[in-house]
Order: C-alpha cells, then structure tokens, then sequence
C-alpha cells in the first residue's frame, strides 16, 4: 500500500512540474511498480485517481476565474459516452495488447512533449469558438480516455483551444472538468466489471495532490522546457520496456502451431497396390487399423 502512496506521489510530482502529460506513467507505476499483476485492475483504479484528482485541483483554476463552465459541459457530456463506449472496448481488449497499445499511446505523447514549443499563456488564438466543435471534441477524447483509462489531458487541452476558442490557461482549467469527468466515468465502468481498487485509489490521490503541490513549487525554480525533455525521454524509455514484455501478446502460441498428438498433418495420398488404388490416411490407419479402399 506504500508503494502506491508512493506512486501517486510520483505522479502528482510529475503533474505539477510539467504540466499534461504528466500523469501518463500512473498505470506503468501501478503494474510495474506496485505490482498489479492484472492490467484491466490497474487501469480501472487510475482512472478513478485521476478523475478525482482533477475534480479537486479545478478549484483553485475556478477561484481564478480559469474555468469556463459552459464550454466545459458541453465538451464532457458527449465524452461520457465517449468514455462509457471506449471502456466497454477496454475491457474486450486482453490486457497484454491492451498494455502494448498504450506503450505504442505512450510514445505519441512523449513526441508531442519533445516538439511542443513554450507559449504566451495569455495569448488569445485566432480561432472562432463553436459549440458543436467542442462537443464532437469532446466526444472522441473521451473515446480515447475510457479506452485507455487516463485523464486525457494532453488532448483535451488543445481540443478546447481549437474547438472553443480560449487561450490555453483558460483551456488547462476547464479541461480539468472534462479530465475529472472522464476519468469517473470510466472508472465507474470498471467497478461495475469489479475492475477498481478504491483503497489503492484513495492513496493515490493523497500522493497526487502531495506531490503536486511540490512539483509545482519546484516548477518555478526550473527550466520547464528541459524538465518536459527529459520527463519525455524517460516515457520513452518506459514505453519501449512495455512493448517488449507485452510483444508476446501478438504472437501464435507455439501449441497452436504444433500438429495434435497422434495425428499426421500430411494430406492423404494415393498408393498403388499391383491393379488397385487405395488411400493411406492417418485416422483410418489408427482409428480403424486398415486402409480404406477407394
């Protein structure tokens, strides 16, 4: 139980240095980490960490008037079928393929993290906000988010930004709404499967908010270009090590490959016995003990 208080530290930490994007090792940390050996559990249980997580944190973006509330419910609401649909297919996908194909998600945003530029936070875009944008938006992230079981962060913030039209302060506050909101809903999915360990989640999200207090003391004080490189390279680093554990999940069983015990693969073939044509099979030679004659 320590060690996902310690996790969740991590990733809180992590959050509050570099911003989105931070809380993509939540799951590696709980199977690698923790040792959750089931991976539909561990995803369960960060989604509810991570929703609840942000519910708590929009409160200071509100207090700061960083919060738009009808741009927000109208990017979440479409996303809660989003999410409801993407954790139905989650849940249907093996855990293996599941892991290796968020290694594969995992790599995506680390390039994202690698090329994206620092920017005027006050800056407003040149883009005409639309309501029906956002909740197309809105929908296909939260797709994304109950699939994979994470907040989505990374993509809601620039989805509000060219849907919506605010300025990206404005879009990390009121992304926390759509991130808390998808990340309820899918865990609610996975509790109704008993996919959620409320207890690891609880000491999640006392890590969390601990350690995002003091990753975003720290922020301050350091260069977060070069912190977003290197948080990115050590994603990277997690991402290939998950796809090589989970490759095998790709791959043919050897037992399906191998002919069943005393049987002879090999089609049957004629055999010529002085005038006659006779058929040599395997399951006539050993069910029956003769040959069958054509």
């Amino acid at each position: 139980m320590a060690l996902s208080a310690v996790s969740g530290l991590l990733v809180g930490f992590s959050l509050g240095l570099i911003g989105g994007g931070g809380s993509i090792l939540a799951i590696p940390l709980l199977i690698y980490f923790v040792g959750f050996d089931h991976p539909h559990l561990a995803i369960g249980t960060t989604a509810l960490a991570v929703g609840i997580t942000a519910y708590i944190n929009v409160i200071p973006h509100f207090l700061d008037k960083h919060v738009y509330l009808k741009e927000g419910a109208v990017f979440s609401l479409p996303g809660i079928v989003g999410a409801l649909i993407g954790s139905d297919l989650g849940l249907l996908t093996p855990g293996k393929k599941l892991l290796f194909i968020f290694a594969i998600l995992m790599l995506v945003i680390a390039a994202y993290m690698l090329r994206r530029k620092c920017v005027n936070v006050a800056a407003e875009p040149n883009i005409k906000g639309s309501m029906l944008k956002v909740a197309g938006m809105g929908f296909l992230v939260g797709l994304m988010s109950g699939y994979f079981g994470i907040g989505g962060g990374f993509l809601i913030v620039p989805g509000l930004i060219i849907s919506g039209g605010l300025n990206i302060i404005e879009a990390v506050g009121t992304s926390l709404i759509a991130v808390g909101t998808f990340g309820v809903t899918t865990a609610a999915r996975y509790a109704i499967s008993g996919e959620v360990n409320v207890l690891v989640a609880a000491l999640y999200v006392v890590g969390g908010i601990l350690g995002g207090w003091g990753g975003a003391k720290l922020a301050g004080r350091m260069p977060k270009r070069r912190l977003t490189q290197v948080f990115a390279v050590i994603i990277i680093v997690v991402a290939l090590y998950m796809l090589y554990v989970n490759a095998s999940a790709f791959r043919r069983p050897l037992a399906s490959r191998a002919p069943l015990a005393g049987t002879n693969r090999t089609a049957a073939r004629p055999i010529r016995t002085n005038n006659n044509y006779q058929v040599e099979t395997s399951v006539s030679r050993s069910a029956f003990g003769h040959l069958s004659t054509c």
